[in-house]
């Protein structure tokens, strides 16, 4: 069946952000409409195009293939129109509009909360949504302007900008750990100790410890009895001494400030790592997110 152009996006807005939320009631929220609405939008749609783009239950709703499908070719088309609006809206005036960044929790009190304060003051017309969450694969269709994230974590298409200076990856043990157990000299050593292991939330397997030795990159599967999905506890219990972590001088610098971690195994450390923001090139040129750069180069000073 043919449509016009004018028809041809009747019920996408609703859609989309039905297909975003997995909910009506929230995406009439993000509409600012009524629940009655959206949905009479979105049968609307389903009838013009002949297939139902949802499973309704009265507790659920997901995508049916067809509605997988259709998000695939329009989500990515929908986020474009709409960057283009709010650039072209933007280009003569001052920043505005929301800018949405998708932070890892490590950055908080080393950009979020240094930064933000001053951000406001200097930009009142722009409003800042911050998801925190150490998973950012759906960056894109997610519609985020911009990510906070370890350096090594952050996709090969994105422009990234230091936000810290350079961290190193080392082995890092707390004091009584040391004097019971001895300080591992080279890599083979660990093979002797005690070695929590950490699952990455977002991937689901094991991290493996990574060194330079002799000028080439040797990968180890630590031994150990204790395996945790959270950083925070990793870094709490190796402070108790339960076992040795793979970790970095960043995340666990309030423990060296404290004395409560020492580094070991730092001379085979692979590379120099940091905290960056990120972004497509496509968002590049958002006056709200150049102004949240700016601002971050003054401020934090990599």
């Amino acid at each position: 069946m043919s449509m016009n152009h004018a028809q041809s996006f009747d019920g996408l807005p609703e859609f989309l952000a039905v297909a975003r939320r997995l909910s009506v009631t929230k995406a009439a929220l993000d509409l600012d409409r009524s629940a009655g609405s959206v949905s009479q939008a979105l049968q609307r749609l389903e009838l013009r195009l002949g297939t139902p783009l949802f499973h309704r239950t009265t507790r659920k709703v997901s995508l049916t293939e067809a509605g997988q499908a259709l998000l695939e070719k329009v989500g990515p088309a929908a986020l474009a129109i709409a960057a283009g609006l709010e650039d072209a809206a933007q280009s003569a005036q001052a920043p505005s509009g929301t800018l949405r960044l998708i932070v890892e929790r490590l950055a908080l009190p080393h950009v979020i909360e240094p930064v933000l304060p001053t951000f406001r003051l200097a930009w009142p017309n722009i409003n800042v949504e911050i998801t925190v969450s150490n998973r950012h694969e759906n960056f894109v269709s997610e519609g985020y302007d911009a990510g906070i994230s370890i350096g090594s974590y952050i996709a090969q298409d994105m422009i990234a900008v230091r936000l810290c200076k350079p961290y190193q990856w080392a082995v890092f043990g707390s004091p009584a750990y040391f004097k019971a157990h001895g300080r591992p000299q080279v890599t083979g050593d660990l093979t002797r100790h005690e070695c929590i292991r950490f699952r990455r939330p977002e991937k689901g397997d094991v991290y493996r410890w990574e060194f330079m030795e002799n000028g080439s990159t040797v990968r180890i599967d630590p031994l150990g009895a204790v395996t945790v999905n959270d950083g925070e506890l990793m870094r709490s219990l190796a402070v108790k001494g339960v076992g040795l972590i793979y970790s970095s001088t960043f995340h666990t610098s309030r423990e060296l400030a404290a004395g409560t971690l020492e580094p070991v195994l730092l001379d085979c450390s692979p590379g120099s790592d940091g905290l960056f923001l990120y972004f497509s090139k496509a968002a590049r040129n958002q006056p709200k997110l150049r102004a949240f750069i700016d601002l971050c180069h003054r401020l934090l000073a990599p």
